[in-house]
């Protein structure tokens, strides 16, 4: 499962473009012991300057691309100093913020604390620019913290947001925010949410002209949701679901879903129909 988790890649920040105060920057973070690594985070948690910010969490980025500084990151109290960088006013801190703490997710222990931010995150992502580097960068975050179950609570309050983010943005952030719908819909305690959610144009990403990657990624996530109906409350009503809930359109009243996924059996690509017998046989 761990797999799924994508590693952000950030670019080298070079010395020549630093002003005097960054000369503690090292200038490779392959090279930076747990020294350098606690001048970087003190120098990040004494300076009010959002250029020399920004670089510092660069590079903090750049060194959590190797498993051994993620530890030394963490025991040095880094995770809450650069999770206090979500609150900063400038947007530019806040993506880089995030750009950090998502390499520093690929580590369970840094998870556990990482956790408690996921608040602020999710508020970053909402106040955004729509298809910004920030709000993306806060949707990565986001894939790491949802491959296991133990963080979607925090979560499961922004599904209408997501699907908002799904229909109105771009490619780009469609297939996003769709890792995080994927792995939150995964899980059967998110069910109801998802389903009383409500989502008009959702069988519009279900057709032959939509980028594959998106069509594959939604094909799992109906996948999911489908398979998750089958152990839905009796107590609960149809009447308790709206016309463009998303349980309506993929589970109940599903006719149109049905001839998406009949015509979608004609896709050249084996995985997109290997999905869709997944979905028809369930």
């Amino acid at each position: 499962m761990w797999s799924l988790l994508w590693r952000n890649s950030v670019p080298a920040w070079t010395l020549s473009r630093v002003t005097q105060p960054m000369e503690e920057i090292p200038p490779s973070p392959h090279s930076m012991d747990a020294d350098a690594l606690q001048k970087l985070i003190h120098l990040l948690k004494t300076t009010d300057d959002p250029l020399i910010q920004e670089q510092a969490l660069i590079t903090l980025s750049n060194s959590a691309a190797f498993s051994v500084n993620q530890d030394i990151i963490r025991n040095l109290d880094g995770l809450s100093v650069i999770g206090g960088m979500l609150l900063d006013r400038t947007p530019a801190v806040k993506e880089k913020a995030l750009n950090a703490l998502n390499n520093l997710s690929m580590n369970i222990k840094n998870q556990e604390e990482i956790q408690v931010y996921i608040t602020h995150v999710c508020m970053n992502i909402e106040s955004a620019p729509l298809n910004s580097d920030l709000q993306l960068a806060g949707l990565r975050l986001l894939t790491n913290m949802s491959v296991t179950d133990d963080y979607h609570y925090r979560m499961m309050n922004k599904i209408p947001f997501f699907l908002h983010l799904l229909s109105e943005g771009s490619e780009r952030t469609q297939i996003q925010v769709l890792k995080v719908l994927v792995n939150l819909s995964a899980n059967p305690a998110m069910r109801r949410h998802f389903f009383k959610a409500q989502m008009p144009s959702l069988l519009l990403l279900f057709d032959n002209c939509i980028n594959r990657d998106i069509l594959l990624r939604a094909l799992v996530f109906a996948a999911n949701l489908r398979r998750n109906m089958k152990n839905e409350d009796s107590i609960m009503t149809e009447d308790e679901y709206s016309e463009d809930s998303v349980f309506r359109m993929l589970c109940r009243d599903s006719t149109r879903f049905a001839q998406k996924l009949a015509s979608l059996l004609h896709h050249p690509d084996t995985d997109v129909k290997e999905q869709v017998v997944r979905i028809l046989t369930q």
